[in-house]
């Protein structure tokens, strides 16, 4: 994602996954590398980019802490609650009901989410996470333009829970992620799709390596 020209990734699990075999993941060069949590199928390519363009690592204390052990010292720590002033925008770190653990089975503190806010938009990136009521406070404290939300269920929340989580952080506008790559979380795109324009919302649903406008 670029905002204000600076390009971040989010929880980049690339070069394992089966889908995303045509990305070379040394052409991919970001400013900033955003992690929900610890488990491989989001941290798994977090050396090569963070090698191949410094790019600066925000996660939570335990994540970062991680990385910086292993020689990545370029993080931004923060925790639940917590906001900071990017050059891109506002980051605030926030609450998801999920597990974190790292790669080698090390403790990796509690899953969050984040919600950006830049001069162009304000969007929530949830993490892989449950439905939970504390994303009804979002809607209090932010006007979310868009969200990134889980869909794959089994692991995370589904469809039909991801559009109640629309709900209560009032967007209309939603893109899926978190689905298809395993056998468990493979989901039926029609449906989903569907299941949110019955509710007047619409589900994204992007193809690998596919590049959008919002």
């Amino acid at each position: 994602m670029v905002i204000a020209g600076k390009k971040l990734l989010f929880d980049p699990f690339i070069t394992p996954n089966e889908l995303a075999k045509g990305i070379d993941i040394n052409n991919i060069k970001v400013d900033f590398i955003l992690l929900s949590h610890g488990h491989q199928d989001h941290v798994a390519d977090v050396e090569t980019v963070y090698r191949n363009s410094k790019a600066q690592i925000v996660s939570t204390f335990e994540v970062v802490s991680w990385f910086s052990e292993k020689g990545l010292e370029n993080g931004h720590a923060m925790n639940h609650g917590g906001s900071w002033d990017f050059d891109f925008g506002r980051v605030k770190m926030v609450n998801a009901v999920h597990s974190s653990s790292m790669p080698d089975g090390s403790y990796g503190g509690n899953p969050a989410g984040f919600v950006i806010q830049s001069g162009e938009d304000t969007f929530y990136y949830s993490g892989d996470t449950a439905l939970h009521f504390d994303m009804k406070l979002l809607e209090e404290e932010f006007n979310i333009d868009f969200a990134f939300l889980p869909i794959g269920s089994n692991f995370t929340m589904g469809v039909e829970d991801a559009n109640r989580a629309a709900d209560f952080i009032g967007t209309k506008k939603v893109i899926g992620m978190h689905y298809d790559t395993f056998p468990p979380i493979k989901i039926d795109h029609e449906k989903a799709v569907a299941t949110f324009k019955e509710h007047d919302r619409e589900l994204i649903l992007m193809g690998i390596g596919e590049t959008i406008n919002l």
